[in-house]
């Protein structure tokens, strides 16, 4: 029985190299697979982990459509068992439910992975329709952590080490880029409310720890 799943974490959980992962496996077994992928870090057309594996897929834009995707390649000869289709966050709804009628009408599987919410807590239409529709939901049991060592839940957007919190939902950047660029941090939710990043944390030296136990009146970082 073909399913849509949807694996879901911050960054730096293992999406992408667990989507290679299932890759390697399946086509291991004689499966024939399809990867896509959106704005990955290292460029258009690839799927990239932070370990350092690497591997082409085809791009993903709003004019795709999965279902013409694997009927076109069916009608040539290929099985088309699966699709890996990593950085699903940036789907459109739209291509969600194509997703989901793949599987329902091709009894193809589907595996998408992608980051649940954006730089502000708010769900990604991508992956709010992936909650909606999959048949399972899987949280990635690696624990990325926050600088202070506690379960990481929330995704930082920051611009010279400074938390931001305005801007487009959609801007593409690593970890570590040059002054002045979007970089990404993970952080648990009391730091990302908090706005307290780990350079923020750095430059407050142990003083900083004494944010952490203010009371609610508003006194932390970004109140």
């Amino acid at each position: 029985m073909a399913e849509l799943v949807f694996f879901s974490g911050t960054m730096d959980c293992g999406k992408s190299t667990l989507a290679l992962q299932m890759h390697h496996n399946h086509a291991a077994r004689g499966r024939d697979g399809v990867l896509f992928t959106r704005q990955d870090r290292a460029g258009s057309a690839t799927i990239s982990s932070r370990l350092g594996l690497q591997r082409r897929a085809d791009e993903v834009d709003d004019a795709t459509d999965f279902w013409a995707e694997v009927v076109t390649r069916r009608r040539r000869g290929r099985p088309v068992d699966y699709l890996v289709a990593d950085e699903a966050q940036f789907y459109t709804a739209a291509q969600v439910e194509q997703l989901a009628r793949v599987v329902d009408e091709l009894s193809a599987d589907v595996f998408a992975f992608g980051i649940t919410t954006d730089f502000r807590a708010r769900l990604f239409p991508g992956s709010a329709r992936l909650v909606e529709l999959a048949d399972r939901v899987e949280v990635l049991q690696v624990r990325a952590l926050c600088w202070c060592g506690s379960r990481a839940t929330h995704n930082a957007r920051t611009v010279d080490g400074v938390m931001v919190v305005e801007g487009d939902q959609v801007v593409v950047g690593d970890v570590g880029p040059g002054a002045g660029e979007a970089a990404y941090e993970v952080l648990c939710r009391r730091h990302h409310v908090r706005r307290m990043t780990a350079r923020i944390a750095r430059a407050t030296g142990p003083s900083g720890q004494d944010l952490l136990f203010d009371d609610a009146s508003g006194s932390g970082p970004g109140r």
